[in-house]
């Protein structure tokens, strides 16, 4: 059995959760070197914590990344009995690089990078500082996890050709977990016009731009529209937030929820999704490929996105959502108002949606283990 020692930003995260899921459920050993933003609860693996971070805090994760590695060679015996190290994200795979240092190991190393951060893109000193970095320890990577073809074509590949082996693992949910029906024969039945349409907004509530936008929206349709915010808040870039809902009748926020458990209850309640970000607007936001669109996909609910984006290609492709061009704050209560009026285009996205195979939504059983055996073999190989 493949061991791996997989160094995560957060053991509470539910993306990172999802990723160690799918190694278990492909048969590999997972023991986690994880740091943590809050409580994680019960884990479904070995963990060695590697202590507390904060959202936003970037010197504190600086400082973090230099004692997560100390702690991590402090377990030198979990951490050699890997056969292969899985880092997410940048601070992460920096961690683990000095935590081999440290422990005076081999270990090849595979890096996941799901976000481009902002300060990569940066035009100034502290961006081609990061950079630099990311390129150094990229080269002395066996292999690059990125989730949208998007981050390849306009930063990894402008930034650091023929560097790697890159590997594309979008964003969908894990096998192995048990999802329920998707109940796409109730999706495709319209629900009766005379109810208020439901929007909602899942996932990492981030982006203020779109909370601005659904508040907005919610003061045009009063009566007309629910708007449903399902997740966490990101505070340091929506820094007031309950008390704009609590002002809104017709917004609710249902807090944090658990995945999979929730996801078909939050989904089929909905009919229609909000896909758009843009807390990283001209990069990040829009290279990226969010989970809500294979979660919403899986429960046939239909996604808005913007025009330009990764996440509007990747709905024009598949026929199954809606795509709005800027200035989002005409074009979107046109689209609503249209969506108020005629649920039919919503019916027919979802029966859309229905006939696409799972596996456009969830990864397919072995996915992983075949990533991670092709990176081995081609390590090996070298």
């Amino acid at each position: 059995m493949t061991r791996i020692a997989f160094f995560g930003h957060d053991a509470a995260d539910a993306a990172v959760r999802r990723r160690v899921q799918a190694f278990l459920d492909d048969g590999l050993d997972v023991t986690g070197f994880m740091m943590r933003r809050r409580d994680p609860g019960t884990l479904a693996w070995r963990n060695i914590d590697l202590g507390e971070t904060r959202d936003g805090a970037f010197v504190q994760r600086i400082r973090q990344i230099f004692a997560g590695a100390r702690l991590a060679a402090a377990a030198k015996a979990e951490l050699a009995a890997a056969d292969v190290i899985y880092a997410r994200n940048l601070d992460m795979l920096a961690c683990a690089f000095l935590a081999k240092r440290h422990a005076s190991l081999d270990t090849p190393v595979i890096y996941e990078s799901l976000d481009v951060h902002r300060l990569l893109t940066r035009p100034d000193i502290i961006g081609a500082a990061m950079r630099w970095i990311e390129g150094q320890l990229l080269k002395r990577s066996v292999g690059l996890v990125v989730s949208s073809p998007g981050f390849i074509r306009n930063h990894f590949e402008k930034r650091y050709p023929g560097g790697y082996q890159a590997y594309l693992v979008e964003n969908r949910l894990a096998p192995g977990a048990a999802y329920g029906e998707r109940s796409c024969a109730q999706k495709s039945s319209a629900r009766a016009a005379q109810q208020p349409l439901r929007l909602g907004w899942v996932g990492n509530l981030r982006c203020k731009r779109s909370f601005e936008l659904l508040c907005a929206l919610a003061d045009q349709f009063p009566d007309q529209l629910e708007i449903r915010l399902h997740g966490v808040p990101s505070r340091t870039e929506i820094s007031v937030f309950e008390p704009l809902i609590d002002a809104r009748p017709n917004m609710t926020f249902f807090g944090r929820y658990r995945s999979p458990e929730d996801l078909a209850g939050i989904y089929e309640n909905l009919d229609v999704v909000w896909a758009g970000d843009f807390m990283e607007a001209g990069y990040n936001s829009v290279w990226l490929l969010p989970n809500r669109i294979y979660e919403g996909g899986y429960y046939c609910t239909p996604s808005i996105a913007p025009g330009g984006t990764e996440t509007a290609a990747w709905l024009d492709q598949h026929n199954c959502g809606f795509i709005i061009e800027e200035p989002l704050g005409d074009t979107l209560p046109v689209l609503i108002r249209q969506l108020i009026d005629n649920r039919e285009p919503i019916s027919a996205r979802a029966a859309t949606l229905s006939k696409l195979p799972d596996v456009t939504f969830v990864q397919p059983k072995g996915f992983m283990a075949d990533i991670i055996r092709r990176s081995l073999a081609a390590h090996a190989a070298v």
